[in-house]
């Protein structure tokens, strides 16, 4: 029986992230969100997200049409990180039993009236609120959906080439091709994609994944705990950052504490900082709906590299700084250390904004060269955003 993943109420606390796509696609770990819950759960996850977004999922009254137990099926709210013990909870509810942690609905089977009326307290687990959680989370989230992926399963043989430490933890997938690398699996677990590609000369420390037709470019230095989605590129030095799928770093630069939506490029040479050259905490704010001068800010912790929204693109060499905030479908560019917040649709750094059709029609440019196009839902969702820029 189907069940429906649904974001939280307050998902625009996870922008620029949550502006263009629900929860449910969030790629982090090995894999999206939809695909851990539908893993555990074995079974088939219907998306409800914002309405301006929910054109690119099903449609929900055609799914309830064709699958009528909805009405009575389990909801999970997608912002949790599912647990094995939270899994076995989930299974046993009961009609109009429901989860909670800390007041908060995680997940809960309505009664006959669509209602849940019976509160149980949930097994202990993260939640996802704010976009640097999935910095902090990562480490432990490759580690778990390590266990869930490669589960009575054997791995593909690792070339003689490669200088493996420690191999009890290395899963590659079929097709995948690497020689004269480094593997070190004593920090962490490192699982390679299907069909993805690790270039000679390269070094990485788990725990770390390799999406599906995803490269790491020849020479790269990368650190736990880094994911890089489906269709990305890897190069220069990466440590503990998250690329979630068709987006390049491909070259020299650093890229450190960060997490980076779909669909982006950074230019040769660009760069990140981390920290203060202070070593003080890092306060950041997110870019939802609240006006930015009535925003509060939260301690982040000593180390926050940047958060890119999708579609957005960084002219070579460019300076990012630390604890920055970058919106959906920016073009960047600038002399000297960028600002800290760089809003949706900018065209450099001076306020100036991009054109829409021309910002489409650089996305499109940029997807062909994966074999894609923006849809029309992709399409509605850039300008709903783009309206609500003042």
């Amino acid at each position: 029986m189907a069940f429906i993943l649904f974001d939280p109420a307050d998902r625009s606390l996870l922008s620029p992230l949550s502006d263009t796509k629900a929860f449910a696609d969030l790629h982090f770990g090995i894999l999206s969100v939809k695909e851990r819950w539908e893993l555990l759960l074995e079974d088939h996850a219907v998306v409800e997200t914002a309405g301006y977004i929910q054109g690119r999922y099903e449609i929900r009254d055609a799914v309830y049409e064709c699958h009528p137990e909805l009405v009575e099926g389990l909801r999970v709210n997608a912002s949790f990180i599912p647990t094995n013990e939270l899994k076995e909870a989930i299974i046993a509810l009961k009609a109009g039993e429901y989860l909670a942690q800390n007041n908060t609905f995680i997940a809960g089977k309505p009664n006959d009236k669509d209602l849940f009326d019976t509160a149980i307290t949930a097994p202990p687990t993260k939640q996802i609120k704010y976009p640097w959680d999935i910095i902090f989370l990562n480490d432990a989230q490759i580690r778990e959906d390590f266990k869930w992926v490669t589960k009575g399963r054997k791995s593909q043989a690792i070339s003689p080439t490669v200088h493996t430490i420690q191999t009890a933890d290395i899963f590659i997938e079929e097709g995948a091709k690497l020689e004269f690398c480094t593997l070190n699996s004593t920090t962490g677990p490192i699982y390679i994609g299907k069909n993805a590609e690790i270039m000679e000369g390269s070094a990485i420390r788990g725990p770390f994944s390799l999406g599906f037709n995803s490269v790491i470019k020849m020479n790269s230095r990368i650190y736990g705990a880094t994911s890089l989605g489906p269709y990305c590129m890897g190069g220069g030095e990466i440590k503990n950052a998250i690329i979630m799928g068709y987006s390049n770093k491909a070259h020299d630069g650093y890229l450190g504490d960060a997490v980076v939506g779909e669909w982006c490029n950074f230019g040769a040479g660009t760069s990140n900082s981390n920290l203060k050259n202070g070593a003080d905490v890092i306060k950041m704010t997110t870019m939802g709906e609240v006006p930015r001068d009535a925003r509060n800010e939260v301690v982040v912790g000593q180390k926050c590299g940047v958060i890119v929204g999708d579609y957005t693109r960084f002219a070579i060499n460019s300076t990012i700084n630390t604890g920055s905030m970058v919106g959906v479908c920016a073009n960047v560019f600038g002399v000297g250390l960028l600002p800290r917040e760089i809003g949706h649709f900018s065209l450099g750094v001076e306020g100036k904004k991009y054109n829409f059709e021309k910002a489409v029609s650089d996305i499109n440019n940029w997807k062909k060269m994966k074999g894609k196009l923006l849809t029309d839902a992709e399409q509605s969702v850039l300008e709903h955003i783009f309206q609500q820029i003042k």
